[in-house]
């Protein structure tokens, strides 16, 4: 007898609902078995995972506040990689964002509006999106894997930041720690009570509202989905693979980077050598 598997025609409404309850549901099996083979209690150990993060407002806040990079990174990952472009370097582009939007609050300290936050916003975008421009250029222009560039760029601007904490942006006086200086009022993003729960959730699920509407109900999103599954009648229609690895590249970059200033204007407050526990790794 032979078993062959064919993939649907249509991709059914009830399946396309239970497919994440049925990826939790097997994570949490996997999950058990793994931490009873290193003889771990798996009740407890699952207890942990799923049940503590809702078990307290504050546990609640801390969710939302690790949620917002993930969200910002996720969404223009889940974009790019519709577009079958493959960028793998966003812990890189959140380092680098998170640089850029803080040469505000580091070389005009005294700099201390609302002003101040929305330079560094922006400063963080564009420079995110800086840092996915490289691999974009070299995957156009000299038929680079951008896999490759794009992980490799992680740790270039990693280790500029690493070089930048213990050397130029040190704070004079932080004790020699590699660390800058504390960012301050307007230089921070404002919370919402009196927890680290922050304004950058709002940022965070307005991106995710926008893009929502970008792929659903304009030509660009229907550009991306085109390009993604059938490259060759993309052409046909006159849509450009070069540019939309530009714009898939310029758009996950940039709110990678958003998200990385949003981190260290917030739960981190300044610049050390370790901003990420890996979000952009994480969010892929």
């Amino acid at each position: 007898m032979r078993i062959e598997l064919e993939k649907r025609q249509e991709r059914s409404k009830t399946l396309a609902w239970a497919s994440p309850i049925i990826a939790v549901l097997a994570t949490m099996v996997t999950g058990g078995l793994v931490f009873a083979a290193l003889g771990k209690p798996p009740l407890a150990a699952l207890w942990v995972f799923f049940v503590e993060p809702f078990a307290s407002l504050w546990s609640l806040e801390e969710l939302v506040v690790k949620a917002t990079p993930l969200i910002l990174i996720g969404v223009g990952l889940s974009i790019s990689y519709r577009a079958n472009v493959w960028n793998i370097g966003a812990e890189g582009q959140l380092t680098a964002g998170a640089l850029a939007g803080a040469t505000v609050p580091i070389l005009a300290h005294g700099w201390n509006t609302p002003a101040t936050l929305l330079a560094m916003l922006v400063l963080g975008a564009i420079g995110g999106m800086l840092w996915g421009l490289i691999p974009a250029l070299l995957k156009i222009r000299a038929g680079a894997n951008e896999i490759l560039v794009s992980l490799m760029l992680v740790y270039v601007s990693q280790l500029l930041l690493d070089w930048l904490v213990r050397g130029p942006w040190r704070d004079p006086h932080g004790y020699n720690f590699p660390k800058s200086v504390a960012f301050e009022d307007w230089q921070t993003i404002p919370t919402i009570g009196d927890g680290r729960l922050n304004f950058g959730i709002v940022i965070a699920l307005a991106v995710a509202l926008a893009l929502s509407v970008l792929m659903r109900r304009t030509i660009k999103g229907y550009e991306v989905r085109v390009m993604g599954e059938a490259p060759r009648a993309g052409r046909f229609a006159g849509f450009s693979s070069e540019r939309m690895v530009l714009f898939a590249f310029l758009l996950s970059g940039g709110l990678a980077g958003l998200a990385g200033v949003i981190e260290v204007a917030s739960t981190v407050g300044q610049l050390q050598p370790n901003i990420s526990p890996g979000y952009g790794f994480t969010a892929i």
